[in-house]
């Protein structure tokens, strides 16, 4: 395979590192050389990888040159590590000025930014090993804003009208009474106990106490720390995807400075508790004891050896089984986000009702649950 001819010097530089850990010739690539990955581990990189680095030297290549590049940047690969090079060709790049298919001048996509950056990361590495590179900062996803008080207040006193009576006046308008008296449930956990929906998916029915007066929220003591990503964040004072990735072992995402600051928070913080009660006021009471009516029938009509203890199950014959199985988070989080929008519609034009977000992540961030300090009797 003939390799393409690089103008500058610096760029020749850098495609022989590149062809190393990412070789164009097939031959070749079984033996490609490692590279260190996220956590300090060595590793070989994926094909997709692998032409995305090149995409990245092509864009390299095509930046060194133009007037908003130093003249120095076309000289060696480490050149073009520097920030005098890097601020520049990040801010052609980020503009679309050296795509090599499209349409030049449209601004790349967040995600192919993201893309770029990592790359950068591993080039940096290959040409200027051991040193620390400055690089660009991609803008943290905006987090959604949470509901303000009034709104909870306003959600719960309908989700108590709703769960007190008995009729199945909304079924024309696509909330069927199984639904409904899931959909309330679990808005009726979700604000009072405020659990993560992998939390929530692995409820049991021993997780009530009795007279459903509390329920239980079990956490996997190893992603405690995780868990706990938004109180780690506060006293880090970064924002909590910051937490999670490093956490996660994505060490070459920040400084060792802004590392340090979050394993010192999260060692402040302290794993969460391994199980929390939380109260159940009587508004969610009746919303739980009408869903375990519906539930109790659905898991009757199963034949299931095993699997009747989840608290949530599945209302409607799926892929993954007949109705009456239990939800994972994933199945959990769509059936919540399906029975909102059905609730939304229909409480439309109710005093004091806004609509209601549909992914449990924004509603759990807005509650403040206080777990008891006494076991429910």
């Amino acid at each position: 395979m003939t390799p393409k001819r690089y103008d500058a010097s610096s760029v020749r530089q850098l495609a022989a590192l590149v062809e190393e850990v990412a070789p164009r010739d097939p031959a070749r690539w079984d033996a490609r050389a490692r590279v260190l990955g996220g956590g300090g581990v060595m590793v070989q990189v994926s094909r997709q990888r692998a032409d995305q680095l090149w995409m990245v030297v092509g864009m390299l290549d095509r930046a060194v040159g133009r007037d908003e590049m130093p003249a120095r940047a076309s000289r060696s690969a480490a050149q073009l590590f520097t920030w005098a090079a890097l601020r520049p060709f990040w801010e052609l790049a980020a503009a679309g000025e050296l795509r090599a298919v499209g349409v030049v001048g449209r601004p790349l996509p967040l995600a192919t930014q993201r893309v770029v950056l990592d790359c950068l990361h591993i080039l940096a590495r290959l040409a200027v090993p051991g040193k620390r590179v400055r690089l660009p900062v991609l803008p943290q996803a905006g987090v959604k804003e949470t509901l303000p008080q009034k709104s909870l207040a306003a959600l719960y006193r309908g989700m108590v009208d709703l769960a007190g009576s008995s009729t199945v006046e909304w079924e024309g308008a696509g909330l069927r009474f199984e639904d409904r008296a899931r959909v309330l449930a679990m808005v009726a956990v979700l604000v009072d106990a405020a659990p993560r929906s992998g939390e929530m998916a692995a409820m049991r029915l021993d997780d009530l106490a009795g007279g459903e007066v509390a329920v239980r929220v079990r956490r996997r003591q190893q992603k405690a720390a995780s868990n706990r990503a938004e109180e780690i964040a506060a006293v880090a004072e970064v924002h909590p995807s910051t937490v999670r990735a490093v956490l996660g072992g994505q060490l070459e995402r920040m400084s060792e400075a802004t590392r340090q600051r979050v394993l010192s928070a999260a060692a402040e913080v302290g794993p969460a508790p391994e199980v929390e009660w939380f109260e159940l006021r009587e508004g969610s009471r009746v919303a739980v004891r009408r869903w375990l009516e519906v539930r109790q029938q659905l898991v009757d009509q199963v034949p299931l050896t095993g699997g009747r203890t989840a608290l949530w199950v599945s209302l409607v014959p799926s892929k993954a089984g007949p109705a009456g199985i239990p939800l994972g988070a994933e199945g959990l989080r769509e059936g919540y986000a399906r029975g909102v929008r059905a609730l939304n519609w229909v409480m439309a034009g109710q005093h004091g009702w806004e609509p209601l977000p549909t992914t449990m992540e924004q509603v759990r961030r807005s509650v403040t649950a206080v777990p008891l300090e006494e076991l429910p009797g």
